[in-house]
């Protein structure tokens, strides 16, 4: 977690978070000073202990990483998300700084509040692509290199997903490329995400390469989610194909297919964790 709560640059509404978290749990308070997660725990799901993301409904949470202040949770405001959606490990410690009321929902909850609110996909998305950005802009202002970092592999969509994606969208939609080629470059405007289907593309962050994107992984997404410019440059590695899909039938994904919106959820909260991790 590079910044806590929520990041103010994002299109995350509190109405509709309150919406969101109340439609699938219940509120629980924590007293003055109570440890509400730890730095580097584990969800352990198997033993009805998942990571929890977490709405703040009353008073502070003051967040840590590596036993050092950075930063405070307000009311309205989400936290521990990341670990929530993959279950990863915790990347800050959280701790009510007064008496605190929050609800917390688990993965099985996160699907069942999507099922009924399914444009909250769009917020978290936001909330964690905007840590992205954040991470980035570090990085760059403290001329911290990336090219000593070692490229993590994407997470893949199931395979059923995949292919219902390329039944529904059609052969309109797929694209090919050989290697070499720069399919999105860092900066520019972006029109489409895509799924790849055959072949690997190779992601870079300033002219580093930080991601290599294998059958059916995902990159792009990013810029149809904020509208704003692209975060990386992705050059085929090898010839490839791939499924191109637009903001609309994106849109319309996200909304209408639970599945797609908790995939395409894990692979950006995967990216976050690995960016805010540098």
């Amino acid at each position: 977690m590079s910044s806590p709560g929520t990041p103010a640059n994002t299109s995350y509404n509190t109405a509709a978070a309150m919406e969101f978290f109340r439609s699938a749990g219940k509120p629980r308070t924590f007293a003055k000073g109570k440890k509400i997660f730890s730095e580097n725990q584990r969800g352990l799901p198997f033993l009805l202990m998942p990571n929890r993301m977490y709405l703040l409904l009353e008073g502070e949470v003051a967040i840590f990483a590596k036993n050092k202040p950075i930063g405070t949770v307000l009311p309205g405001q989400i936290f521990g998300e990341m670990a929530s959606i993959d279950q990863g490990p915790r990347s800050a410690t959280a701790v009510a700084r007064s008496s605190c009321r929050v609800i917390g929902l688990d993965h099985r909850q996160i699907q069942i509040a999507l099922g009924k609110k399914p444009d909250f996909a769009l917020m978290l998305m936001s909330v964690m692509i905007s840590r992205v950005r954040e991470s980035i802009s570090r990085i760059n202002a403290s001329e911290t290199p990336l090219s000593g970092t070692r490229a993590r592999q994407s997470i893949p969509l199931g395979k059923e997903l995949v292919a219902d994606l390329v039944r529904h969208l059609g052969p309109a939609t797929r694209m090919s490329y050989g290697a070499g080629h720069t399919i999105v470059k860092e900066g520019q405007a972006g029109a489409l995400m895509y799924v790849v289907l055959q072949g690997r593309v190779a992601i870079q962050v300033g002219g580093s390469l930080v991601e290599i994107v294998g059958p059916g992984g995902v990159f792009g997404e990013m810029a149809l989610v904020d509208r704003t410019p692209r975060l990386a440059t992705g050059i085929a590695e090898t010839d490839c194909k791939l499924l191109a899909i637009d903001r609309s039938a994106f849109l319309y994904l996200v909304q209408n297919s639970r599945r797609f919106a908790a995939s395409l959820l894990a692979a950006v909260s995967d990216r976050a964790r690995f960016m805010t991790s540098r």
